[in-house]
């Protein structure tokens, strides 16, 4: 079993920054994909960017530019640095478990998932 929790959410003003985290325990994710999902409400939850093993990355073109990923494999950690965030990024964000190797955007790809962290970017 895999449990990942999500931290780092809150409100933030238009052009600010957080950085959201996804820690995990159990069994380690160093070998799988990480992404990073959002859901607004009334939204279906979306794809935002993940990272495989080897640190390749794919970004929804949203964020590219704003948001990065990273990793920390010994401490089993995925981070997601939020920045010039805007209000259309408010929603739910989860992190979830992928397959080893490639780099999925379907939820359906992803078997384990954090409980989420709620975003909200004030205008």
């Amino acid at each position: 079993q895999v449990q990942l929790v999500e931290s780092g959410g809150g409100l933030v003003q238009a052009g600010g920054s957080l950085r959201l985290s996804c820690a995990a325990s159990g069994r380690t994710f160093t070998s799988y994909t990480v992404g990073w999902f959002r859901q607004a409400p009334g939204k279906e939850r979306e794809f935002v960017v993940a990272i495989n093993w080897s640190g390749s990355t794919h970004y929804v073109d949203s964020v590219k530019g704003r948001f990065t990923i990273s990793r920390d494999n010994a401490r089993n950690i995925v981070y997601l640095q939020m920045n010039s965030l805007k209000p259309e990024d408010t929603a739910v964000y989860y992190c979830a478990r992928g397959p080893t190797g490639w780099i999925p955007h379907h939820r359906n790809e992803y078997d384990y998932w954090g409980q989420g962290t709620q975003v909200t970017v004030s205008s």
